[in-house]
């Protein structure tokens, strides 16, 4: 797995935990050695990993926790520090989000330590997936 396809992959997994309303690995996405940061839409910033994870708590165990896809995440890596970019899509809303990663001691082990979303200008150009090809 190169560096680019694990880092795509740990933001995967968090918009994974998102929808399936997963804390336990939640939990275990949020760096736990370095200070960590989150800005969700309309909230102040959160510091430090406590506050950061009873946010979590709260939005995937309140009840309305909302169905959100990922679309078109743009990777990049600077050294340890891994950025993706991408297009939140919450029923027909769509917010841009920064979600930033540090490389662990396992070099394709990646974790979060910031969260920032909200609003979008405009949706992104969504492509449908390819149809199947007929066999015959």
């Amino acid at each position: 797995m190169t560096d680019h396809d694990a880092l795509v992959f740990a933001n995967e997994a968090f918009y994974a935990a998102f929808r399936d309303g997963d804390m336990t690995s939640m939990e275990q996405l949020w760096a736990s050695d370095i200070p960590v940061y989150c800005v969700h839409p309309g909230w102040n910033p959160l510091f430090g990993r406590q506050d950061v994870l009873r946010s979590w708590h709260r939005i995937l165990t309140g009840g309305a926790r909302p169905d959100i896809l990922c679309h078109d995440p743009q990777p990049h890596i600077i050294g340890n520090v891994g950025v993706v970019v991408c297009f939140e899509q919450i029923g027909a809303d769509f917010l841009v989000a920064t979600n930033m990663f540090v490389r662990q001691s396992n070099p394709n082990m990646w974790r979060m330590f910031h969260h920032h979303s909200g609003p979008a200008a405009s949706p992104p150009d969504i492509k449908p997936p390819d149809a199947p090809t007929a066999i015959n």
